[in-house]
């Protein structure tokens, strides 16, 4: 496959380009690229350009060549509202959320999570968090970067919620297949954290009318149920 670049372009780029500092430091020092090697650069607008490296010396730059539109985003408009994870379990969270074609994804902190965050590390986070989303496109072929929003305590992001609201929880509530769900309506779904939540927590999603939904008998690990329900609501109403 050839390579593929997130690369902030101008409106109508034309000509060569130089490449932001990342790009060129990943072109050179991991995949080792050679003048003249091809790639792909993608704007986070939609629009992807086949391009050619120039290299002078140092030097990293591309001569920018024609633009395309593949569709390549999910029908569905899903908000994954996740509740903080250790680090490690959240960068693959993101990753496999934006694989599988999420609009958009909120961190949330919540009673019972095991990570706390809060002030200027929260923000690095969140900074960290958008680029494994940048990277995810750069693989999975989206032109679109999806959105990591500035984390959120969860009575904020109850009160932020719209749409239909999905909440995943292992007793007391209905298969998702029965769920009744639409494609083109937005879609918000909750996933508790590690610890689960609490019932002062239930009670407040259930009052921001998020339904209870179950994914089988058996209890998902935080990591696991976001992405499951993703790639389940894709099987119904989505694009697999």
């Amino acid at each position: 496959m050839i390579p593929r670049f997130f690369c902030p372009l101008p409106a109508e780029p034309a000509g060569t380009i130089t490449l932001p500092a990342p790009v060129a430091h990943h072109i050179d020092r991991v995949l080792r690229l050679a003048d003249g090697d091809a790639i792909t650069l993608f704007d986070g607008r939609g629009s992807e350009f086949a391009a050619r490296l120039v290299r002078r010396g140092r030097s990293v730059d591309a001569t920018v060549g024609v633009e395309s539109t593949p569709q390549r985003e999910s029908a569905l408009d899903v908000t994954l509202l996740q509740c903080l994870a250790a680090a490690d379990k959240m960068d693959w969270i993101v990753q496999k959320a934006v694989e599988l074609g999420v609009a958009r994804v909120q961190p949330v902190a919540s009673r019972r999570a095991v990570v706390k965050l809060a002030g200027e590390r929260a923000q690095r986070r969140v900074e960290h968090w958008q680029q494994v989303a940048v990277s995810a496109c750069e693989q999975c072929g989206r032109n679109r970067v999806p959105e990591v929003r500035p984390l959120l305590t969860l009575p904020q992001a109850l009160a932020a919620a719209s749409g239909q609201r999905l909440l995943l929880h292992p007793e007391g509530g209905v298969p998702l297949k029965s769920a009744g769900l639409r494609a083109d309506e937005p879609i918000t779904v909750l996933i508790g954290p590690e610890g689960g939540f609490d019932a002062d927590e239930l009670a407040a999603a259930r009052a921001a009318g998020f339904a209870a939904l179950t994914l089988g008998p058996r209890v998902l690990r935080t990591e696991t149920a976001g992405v499951a329900v993703l790639s389940a609501l894709n099987t119904l109403i989505g694009d697999f």
